[in-house]
């Protein structure tokens, strides 16, 4: 009589897989969940007035995991600060901290992380890694200025980039802000069709 050990072992995994998956997408949701509320709550929305009149919700892609990216990480540590270009005049200073190089659609893409350079200085944000970036649905679905991902400095040789995560610049709603611009080495050429669609506003 055959083992069933294999056949359990891989029942197993199936469902640990799945409970895994389970539990990414549940923090997606509370992710988008959080940033609806602020949109919605007048005394955190960054919307102009008129638009939080009408307003009921931003509008996502639906949740996809092939666009929740384990990719490999690559530390690159003798970069130079750079005054990243913006929407206005404003030039904040960030370094290029790593590489993260992963495949989508079978596709070979590497997209680069900044760090601001006053980190140190900002509560919360010791760890914090910037990532902005365009892709194939920029200004066809989503915004056209691009848009960003937060996530952390990794403890080893891999990062999760998740795109269902990414939200749009405060620019996308209002001209009254100042929005770092996605460097060209951050143009993807595929269609990320992940996190918040582009924004219409009502006047």
């Amino acid at each position: 009589m055959k083992s069933l050990l294999p056949a359990l072992f891989l029942f197993v995994s199936f469902i640990g897989i799945a409970q895994s998956n389970k539990e990414i997408i549940k923090e997606i949701e509370k992710v988008q969940l959080e940033l609806n509320e602020e949109y919605i709550n007048p005394e955190t929305s960054i919307l102009d007035s008129l638009d939080q009149k009408t307003f009921k919700g931003l509008e996502f892609y639906p949740i996809d995991l092939k666009f929740h990216v384990e990719a490999t990480f690559i530390r690159t540590p003798d970069e130079k600060p750079f005054l990243m270009k913006t929407s206005t005049e404003r030039l904040p200073e960030y370094v290029k901290y790593g590489e993260a190089h992963f495949t989508l659609d079978g596709k070979n893409l590497k997209l680069d992380l900044f760090q601001s350079t006053n980190h140190e200085n900002e509560e919360g944000y010791e760890d914090y890694l910037f990532v902005p970036y365009t892709d194939l649905t920029s200004g066809d679905g989503s915004y056209g200025g691009g848009k960003y991902i937060d996530t952390q400095i990794p403890e080893g040789g891999t990062i999760i980039i998740d795109f269902n995560k990414a939200y749009n610049p405060y620019c996308a709603y209002s001209h009254r802000y100042s929005c770092p611009i996605p460097p060209k080495e951050n143009d993807i050429l595929v269609r990320i069709e992940a996190g918040v669609k582009d924004y219409k506003s009502n006047h």
